[in-house]
């Protein structure tokens, strides 16, 4: 007798719970800031919302996916130490020469064969962007990339083809090599002369 009267109570709050949400009214959510005094009271009176007509409106310090312009990477590699998950993979190859400057007249002296992010380990924690000297990694206000394929969430960034990535170690090494010859000439006609 206890458990069938518990059994209509629990219930009764189920269906009352479903009557309310029911009839109360169904308000498009506006876009606001949070820190309007009525951002958290937008969750009362609406329904489950028509996606992807409707949508929720994203906070102004919403953190979502990442981008890169790689055009303004110095290839530093602060972002990937500072990544707690490791979801930055970078490779660098110094360069021979100045290839240019980035748009804040910051000098670009590594190339960057790989520039990856793994979005599917990425935590959104933000710490990436913030380290960023030359700011040319940040999130941006999309959070919806949905994708069919776990790999389609590792995004590439670099522009650098693998031939043009082996052509720049080559010539590095061939600049390593002259200067490694150069100094030891260099010791030999010291240690004769001496």
């Amino acid at each position: 007798m206890k458990t069938t009267i518990n059994a209509f109570k629990t219930g009764w709050k189920g269906l009352a719970l479903t009557i309310r949400h029911l009839f109360s009214k169904n308000t498009k959510r506006k876009v606001m800031p949070v820190s309007s005094d009525n951002y958290f009271k937008q969750m009362e009176g609406t329904n489950t919302i028509q996606y992807p007509k409707q949508q929720l409106p994203v906070p102004e310090v919403g953190r979502y996916q990442l981008e890169v312009e790689i055009d303004d990477c110095i290839v530093c590699d602060l972002c990937a130490k500072i990544c707690p998950v490791d979801c930055i993979d970078i490779e660098q190859i110094k360069a021979t020469e100045l290839i240019g400057h980035t748009s804040d007249g910051s000098p670009k002296r590594i190339y960057a064969a790989k520039f990856d992010i793994d979005m599917a380990k990425c935590m959104y924690c933000g710490l990436c962007t913030i380290v960023c000297p030359t700011e040319c990694i940040i999130m941006t206000n999309q959070y919806d990339r949905t994708v069919f394929e776990l790999k389609d969430l590792n995004y590439e960034f670099s522009d650098m083809t693998p031939q043009d990535a082996a052509e720049k170690r080559l010539l590095l090494e061939r600049q390593l090599a002259e200067k490694q010859a150069a100094k030891e000439a260099a010791l030999k006609q010291k240690e004769g002369g001496a």
